[in-house]
């Protein structure tokens, strides 16, 4: 027979919920104050009854003793059979236990108890006795009570006392009064403490819901950890809330988009940051590894919605792709470099070929014609190259790109003015950057320019790179078809190509587009411009002017 599992008790289970240990506060803290407010009010309602019995046993006394049927009796020699009716009567209409009318001495003439006619009054009539009206709280013959005593004066006998007035309400009959407002008081406070409670219960059910259920150290300590995470990732990372504000971003985040002070609490389309940026960001629907350029980065955005009942916002993950898409963009230099050295060697082959069989067939002059020709082309230009461009990483790039143009059937012509001599280029104008500036820009114009033409010239690219007067000019020029006039600004922004057949025109997302954007950004990052128009054979002509030196107390 299988016993029932026992349930751990709550201490084995851990703390209570924040939610549940702030129900159990508040519903005592509720409990605390309606008892509170009982006992004020009940002290305040034995207070206020006892005050109310003693103002109406005033009233009745000093009504009896301003009578004058009262006064009149007093003169009698039986005044007990005119006042004890008149009495009772005035007792039953003022709401009080007892009205007795006695003579100076203290001798009853009138009492609720007919019994009683006759005797003594328990209780004090001194000061009555010199004229004053007073209460007092004493055992009497229907128990203790609240009473006054007030005298009766006999206008024809110049104002003498002649008979005394005490009116009361016993001590039982306050207290039952008192009884029932305190029944009616128990009954306010316990729908007080029912409305609060349920009203409590409200609340935290709410607040259950919100903090799924962790109590206060599991909520701190996620808290902590929350805020090491957000400064320990070196990824950027924003969150977003339904009105499309910042509503959290890491260091990482800061650093990455560029931003200053406190974002947090300010909208997106106010941060400063390039439209195609700022639209994956506001995106709807979840944005996978997108590639997006600020002032000086490209970054790989990540996003995803936060869906409850409702949109609660977005998650956003940035990572710095600068570096590598430097790194990619060299490797890409390798390896159009690499495939022209193959094709160079299988066209060496050819030619290697071709003498040795001049050479068989007995015509040595030939042979060596050709291969002086082909020897003398190929050290004009390296010549041509070296002598003009002293700066290496340049120079290897132009012989580079010569070989990767000779295969796509175009020219590659370094013009007659290009002059880098050594040591011109400061240190603070990295290799790399011009690289990416001028490779991208001779990909372009090869690949516009590339065969074949609607106009049927010969494909060309003519290239300038000239270090004078404090400057940097580096101008590329295609006889290709060119691009419209009207997005000679829209080219620098990522998502447009020159390549292909849609010269132009809008890459698809994620396919191309992003050289153009790269010079752009590398260009400007070190305070130089970048032109487009229309060159001298209708193709296009891009001219990138770099200041050789920064300015003074400004780093590039």
């Amino acid at each position: 027979m299988r016993l029932p599992r026992p349930r751990p008790s709550r201490r084995l289970r851990g703390p209570r919920s924040l939610a549940g240990q702030l129900f159990a506060m508040q519903v005592v803290l509720v409990a605390a104050v309606v008892l509170g407010c009982a006992v004020f009010a009940y002290v305040s309602a034995g207070r206020q009854a006892e005050e109310t019995a003693r103002r109406q046993a005033t009233a009745a006394a000093t009504a009896v003793a301003d009578s004058p049927a009262v006064v009149a009796a007093a003169r009698t020699k039986d005044p007990t059979a005119a006042l004890q009716p008149y009495s009772e009567r005035l007792r039953r209409d003022a709401g009080v236990d007892f009205v007795v009318v006695m003579a100076p001495d203290g001798t009853r003439w009138t009492h609720p108890e007919p019994s009683a006619i006759g005797g003594k009054y328990l209780g004090h009539i001194g000061p009555a006795l010199r004229g004053e009206i007073f209460p007092e709280t004493h055992m009497g013959v229907l128990g203790p009570s609240v009473r006054v005593v007030a005298p009766v004066r006999d206008p024809a006998r110049g104002g003498r006392i002649t008979a005394l007035v005490s009116s009361g309400i016993t001590v039982a009959t306050i207290g039952q009064q008192l009884r029932d407002q305190v029944l009616a008081l128990v009954g306010v406070a316990a729908a007080a403490l029912a409305l609060g409670g349920l009203g409590t219960y409200v609340v935290n059910a709410r607040l259950r819901r919100h903090t799924h259920g962790m109590n206060a150290a599991e909520l701190a300590r996620m808290y902590d950890y929350h805020e090491a995470a957000l400064h320990a990732v070196r990824e950027g990372l924003l969150m977003l809330d339904g009105a499309d504000r910042v509503a959290l971003i890491n260091d990482g985040g800061r650093e990455l988009l560029g931003l200053t002070g406190d974002a947090v609490g300010r909208p997106v389309a106010g941060l400063g940051l390039p439209e195609p940026l700022t639209g994956a960001l506001l995106a709807p629907g979840p944005t996978v590894d997108a590639l997006h350029l600020t002032g000086e980065r490209v970054l790989v955005v990540n996003s995803a919605p936060v869906s409850g009942d409702r949109r609660l916002g977005s998650v956003v993950t940035l990572r710095d792709h600068t570096e590598l898409q430097a790194l990619s963009g060299e490797l890409d230099s390798v390896r159009g470099f690499a495939e022209a050295l193959r094709s160079q060697a299988h066209e060496a082959a050819n030619r290697l070929h071709t003498v040795v069989s001049l050479i068989e067939l007995g015509r040595a002059e030939e042979a060596v014609t050709f291969a002086t020709a082909e020897l003398e082309l190929a050290q004009t230009l390296t010549d041509r190259v070296v002598g003009a461009v002293a700066e290496p990483v340049l120079a290897a790039l132009l012989l580079g790109k010569a070989a990767q143009a000779n295969e796509h059937g175009v020219e590659l012509v370094l013009t007659e003015d290009s002059r880098i001599d050594d040591g011109v280029i400061p240190p603070d104008l990295p290799a790399r950057d011009l690289v990416t500036v001028l490779g991208n820009l001779i990909d372009n114009a090869l690949d516009a320019a590339a065969p074949p033409q609607g106009h049927g010239a010969p494909p060309q690219v003519r290239v300038t790179a000239r270090a004078d007067g404090g400057e940097l000019l580096l101008r590329v020029v295609d006889n290709g078809p060119g691009i419209a006039a009207d997005a000679t600004e829209e080219v620098f922004r990522r998502g447009w190509s020159t390549k292909g057949r849609d010269i132009g025109k809008p890459a698809a997302a994620g396919a191309r587009g992003l050289g153009l954007a790269l010079v752009g950004q590398a260009v400007r990052r070190h305070g130089g411009t970048v032109r487009l128009d229309r060159g001298p054979e209708g193709g296009a002509r891009f001219t990138v002017r770099l200041p050789l030196r920064a300015a003074e107390g400004v780093p590039r």
